[in-house]
């Protein structure tokens, strides 16, 4: 496969997520120059995602929009991955109590992903958009998927992980990783403030579920200052989101959710 076939695969999707973020029509001009893409090969994306039947083209306003093709791409996903809906049903909840940010990650490969997300109701906060990956060993969620590691397995990937951190001087120490491995273990959860933004705290708790065979956490996410004066309350939210999909009393057999 040729770099330019990958980097037009990139630009469709690019330009989807352009569309998400923006929710409106716009036109070629506009695209091009918010993604920073040539006018030319911009002009021969387009034509073909409508060709493709993807993007609407709006002769008389020279404007493009997604059609409904791109929402039917995604929309059983959710269903095939959380089965009843449980898993989907605690995160509401969770937000429902505690109004911060909240979301579902997966490992991918060396990474952290944020597989669903809903943004905090205040007025202060970090938002996160849904899709997003960062190296595992930055986040606490990330950690708290690592602790189902064995030690092995932990080393390579938190090399990996290393090599995938663009920063050297952001890149942790295994010896680190460990330290705070522990102590997720014994607590059964995981805190940390300043990571992945400074002046933000996360708690993060793992699921009795797996999703394609991998790990799941749910997590919480805002302000330190506002962590600090409810830890207590938000912790409890979250056991109690956590519990509530436990459809079976040992907690060490994990539903299997598989697509």
């Amino acid at each position: 496969m040729s770099d330019a076939t990958v980097k037009s695969a990139a630009r469709a999707f690019e330009v989807l997520e352009h569309f998400r973020i923006g929710r409106q029509p716009r036109s070629m001009s506009e695209i091009a120059a918010s993604l920073d893409y040539p006018l030319s090969s911009t002009t021969v994306l387009l034509k073909t995602l409508v060709k493709l039947g993807y993007l609407n083209y709006d002769r008389r306003d020279r404007v493009y929009f997604p059609t409904t093709k791109v929402s039917t791409l995604g929309e059983w996903i959710p269903k095939v991955l959380f089965g009843s809906g449980q898993v989907l049903d605690a995160m509401y909840d969770l937000h429902a109590e505690t109004g911060e940010g909240v979301f579902l990650g997966a490992k991918n490969d060396v990474y952290l992903q944020y597989i669903q997300t809903k943004p905090s109701i205040h007025a202060l906060r970090f938002h996160i958009d849904e899709g997003t990956i960062r190296p595992i060993t930055k986040s606490i969620a990330g950690l708290v998927l690592l602790s189902t590691m064995p030690a092995e397995k932990l080393e390579n990937t938190v090399r990996r992980a290393n090599i995938a951190t663009a920063e050297p001087a952001s890149r942790m120490k295994l010896a680190d990783i460990q330290a705070e491995i522990t102590k997720i273990r014994t607590q059964g959860y995981g805190y940390v403030e300043d990571l992945p933004f400074e002046g933000g705290a996360t708690l993060a708790m793992l699921l009795p579920v797996l999703v394609q065979g991998q790990p799941i956490t749910l997590a919480l996410g805002g302000v330190t200052e506002r962590f600090r004066r409810h830890q207590d309350r938000y912790l409890t939210a979250l056991h109690k989101a956590v519990r509530s999909i436990r459809t079976d009393p040992d907690f060490d057999n994990p539903v299997q959710i598989e697509l």
